[in-house]
Parts: structure tokens; sequence; C-alpha cells
């Protein structure tokens, strides 16, 4: 459906707000890469497959590369669950697929199953300190939580660390209902080099395609990271 026609009076001040007003508001911009690779995980975090297709292949087109795309992808799966993250995994293949991308992408992995819990175990004492080296003997969840979410998707290439941080920020931003791991993530973020200011313009520019409720929480969520 062509909103232009449909719908005109609202695609004027939606395209209006979302692509010249946010992106060049004075000092709260962000690098193309980094604004595409959040609006992309923040799209995937609020479950919007249709703007998802919309926005992809303006980010192709702007520093965002094929791998980063399937790495934004995958790591959905530990914050939002298969169930959510399918859907946003297939349509960027078929995206993929109409650009004459050929499948399967280069690998990313760079662990095994018999090392993925120790190397997830050393990436969470990266990100949130020493005191993350024991966590995952505390129960079922904070081992999978170590082996699975870390081990298996923040060592791959593709995305640095920071950047998958950032990325984990805009899905519990997006989703709203996280906000006890949105401030653990806050934090997590400024420990590798994503400090509040970065987070802010983040919001910001995210903030056309959640609204204003859940900017508003991320906000709040980041200041009391601050303070902490």
């Amino acid at each position: 459906m062509d909103l232009h026609r449909t719908d005109p009076e609202f695609i004027e001040r939606f395209e209006h707000f979302a692509f010249e007003e946010v992106p060049s508001e004075e000092n709260q911009q962000l690098e193309e890469k980094t604004r595409y690779m959040a609006i992309l995980a923040t799209l995937i975090g609020c479950g919007s497959v249709d703007a998802y297709k919309e926005m992809l292949p303006k980010a192709l087109e702007n520093d965002i590369t094929p791998v980063m795309v399937k790495e934004i992808v995958y790591q959905a799966a530990d914050y939002l669950g298969y169930g959510r993250m399918l859907p946003f995994l297939n349509c960027t293949n078929e995206i993929l697929a109409e650009k004459d991308i050929k499948l399967p992408l280069d690998g990313q992995a760079t662990t095994t199953l018999d090392d993925r819990l120790e190397k997830g175990i050393e990436a969470q004492v990266e990100i949130f300190g020493a005191h993350m080296r024991e966590a995952w003997k505390t129960g079922h969840i904070n081992r999978w939580l170590a082996a699975n979410c870390f081990g298996d998707y923040y060592t791959r290439k593709g995305l640095t660390i920071s950047e998958r941080e950032l990325v984990t920020f805009c899905f519990l931003m997006a989703q709203g209902g996280c906000e006890p791991q949105l401030v653990a993530h806050s934090k997590g973020n400024m420990n590798v080099g994503n400090d509040k200011d970065v987070l802010i313009r983040v919001v910001l520019q995210c903030l056309p395609y959640i609204g204003y409720p859940r900017s508003l929480n991320a906000i709040t969520c980041i200041n009391k990271a601050v303070e902490e």
C-alpha cells in the first residue's frame, strides 16, 4: 500500500519528522552506521516487520553490511525469543536474495560447543565486571545466559562488543517491560564505551519508531544507571 496515495497528510508529517527533523537535530546526531544499526534493532524489538522491510534497504545503502544485519537479527533470538525473531530472519533473507547476495554468508562463530561457556563468561566480565565470573553457577538461566546468550552470540564476529551492547539496549528499549534489564545494559554500554550521551542520542534517533512513552522510559533507565 502506497501511503503517499492513501494517507498523504500523515506520511508528509511522519517522513519530515523521522527522516529530516530527528536525524538533523542539533547535538543529537549519530553517524549513519550507528543510527541505522539502532533503528533496525529497535524495529525488531518492537516487532514491526513491515517497517523493518522499509528500512533494511536504506540501511544497506548506509554502511550496514549484510553480515551486520544478520548478526543483529541472530542476537535478537536471545532478547526476543525465536518466536518473535524468526519473521525478521525470514524477511532479511528475502531482501538479501532480492539483492543477489549469496546465502549463507561467511560464518562468524568463534566458539565451539565445548568452549562457549568459558568464552561467554569472559564476554560477561568484559561488559559487566569481575563479579560476573561466578554468576553462571547460581542457576540454570544464569548458566544459559553465559553459554548461550554471550558464548553463542556476543563472541561472534561481525559486530564489536560495544555494537552488540548497543543493539541489546535497543531490543530492550523497544519491547518495553524490560526496565530492570535496560538499566543493567545501560551500565554495560557505558562500560564498553557507549556513554550516557551516546545512549540518549540513540533513544532520540529511535523515537519515531517506538513512540514517546518507551523513549521516556529508556531515558529514565539511563539516568538510573548513571546514578547507581
